[in-house]
């Protein structure tokens, strides 16, 4: 399962350094086409050489520059708490399970799950699993040592170059960590997804609004300008489970 890219680099929870801010001016690098590579791989890595994200990510040990899009969010609605329990879904190659490693602190617990496999996270717990099989949910829960607070997935499909279809794949998947958010979250827990503008969201939102109090539409300053991306974070769930069940 693709996660929404979020390189490689931290491990140990600790940060080092601090970069510039993201907004601050920097001069354009640009980067000279080499033969035989395709334009877009040389506008690719031109974007990636001058974004500032993916300095201050390198610079400060994120594995990628998805990690500001969670911080912004949390630090918009506040749901990673300290001794909170989480759920990464498509987590690899983990700079979402990084960031909330470092919200939830020692007393919390993070488990990251994705298909394919990833260098391991300081403080977090790993599982190589189809969150979409039976048993997956309790399994998780029961690594999670009870019901998760928040519920976060970043998880995109390959692209195919066809918009309508990129949408229509990414919507299901959003569906299909909503369906698997309600086995595991707790009375009040959050559930944040990654979406595409396009129309179509409208199934989900309704289901979204029946079961959370609050659904709200967000594009992060991370998120790229040019990108069709955004993200639903939904909070006060209104099922849920106790430690008890």
């Amino acid at each position: 399962m693709a996660s929404g890219g979020k390189g490689k680099g931290r491990g140990s929870g600790q940060r080092r350094g601090k970069a510039a801010d993201p907004g601050s001016r920097r001069l354009a690098q640009k980067v000279k086409t080499a033969s035989g590579r395709p334009i877009s791989s040389t506008r690719w890595l031109q974007r990636q050489i001058n974004d500032p994200y993916v300095a201050r990510a390198r610079a400060e040990g994120y594995r990628s520059r998805a990690a500001y899009k969670l911080i912004e969010i949390d630090k918009r609605f506040h749901i990673l708490k300290r001794g909170g329990r989480i759920v990464d879904l498509g987590a690899a190659p983990g700079s979402w399970t990084q960031v909330a490693v470092e919200k939830v602190g020692a007393r919390g617990q993070v488990v990251a799950v994705d298909l394919a496999d990833m260098e391991p996270v300081a403080g977090a717990e790993f599982i190589v699993l189809d969150f979409l099989v039976d048993g997956a949910d309790s399994q998780i829960a029961d690594t999670l040592g009870g019901p998760a607070d928040v519920v976060l997935s970043d998880m995109a499909a390959p692209s195919t170059g066809v918009a309508s279809v990129d949408h229509l794949r990414i919507m299901g998947l959003c569906e299909a960590a909503l369906a698997f958010a309600r086995t595991v979250l707790a009375a009040n827990g959050a559930f944040v997804a990654k979406v595409l503008q396009g129309g179509g969201e409208g199934e989900l939102v309704a289901a979204l609004k029946r079961d959370f109090r609050r659904v709200k539409h967000v594009k992060p300053p991370a998120s790229r300008a040019d990108s069709s991306e955004m993200y639903v974070v939904a909070t006060g769930y209104r099922g849920g489970k106790s430690d008890e069940e």
